[in-house]
């Protein structure tokens, strides 16, 4: 259980202290990623920056991933009888909601280059994986040395995908609950994080 995200940002530091020194980029996956990305990359003495992806919610369960989107590509898990119009509408919608998002958080700023860095993923919980599998996909492309996905809590089935993912080089997982209900669950205070205050933190650790 964790208090907050600061709470939870400060436990994955001890967790990831072994990469203190090293060439690292911690990248927080929006919004909710970002508190704890900035602790650990204040920690590390790092550069923080942010992933442009997003998941895409079951039609009748919009909580529930049943894949992810980035500007560039997409991973998909659990469709069966979900039509491909509602996914490639959410892909649309999903990826117009991102161009947005890069607007603002690059206005004052310049993405990091990830080429032969140590780049730590950080979210601040993971249901299904497939957010942080997409992102890991979009990060392979500029060829990084290492990709850890680093995060609190997740189901040993996520666990599970992300260890198996071929863009994945180490996870970094605090609690692997079997009853698993939600990210959220896990915190004793879970308020959503907003654009605005994801901003701040972003040109607070610039």
């Amino acid at each position: 259980m964790f208090t907050d995200r600061i709470d939870a940002g400060l436990q994955l530091v001890e967790a990831l202290s072994k990469y203190k020194g090293d060439d690292v980029v911690v990248i927080a996956i929006p919004r909710g990623g970002l508190p704890l990305g900035a602790v650990v990359a204040k920690a590390l003495e790092s550069p923080l920056d942010v992933a442009l992806s997003k998941k895409i919610g079951h039609p009748h369960h919009k909580e529930y991933a049943i894949g992810a989107v980035s500007l560039e590509n997409r991973v998909l898990s659990d469709v069966a009888g979900i039509s491909h119009s509602y996914l490639e509408e959410e892909t649309r919608r999903i990826r117009e909601k991102l161009r947005k998002r890069q607007e603002q958080y690059y206005e004052n700023r310049s993405p990091s280059s990830l080429n032969n860095k140590t780049v730590i993923l950080v979210d601040d919980g993971v249901a299904t994986g497939n957010t942080i599998l997409v992102t890991a996909a979009l990060v392979q492309q500029q060829q990084p040395a290492r990709t850890v996905a680093a995060i609190p809590v997740a189901p040993p089935s996520a666990v599970k995908l992300m260890e198996d993912a071929p863009d994945i080089d180490e996870v970094v997982c605090l609690l692997q609950p079997q009853n698993f209900y939600s990210v959220g669950h896990f915190y004793e205070r879970f308020d959503q994080v907003s654009d605005a205050e994801a901003i701040a933190i972003l040109n607070t650790h610039t």
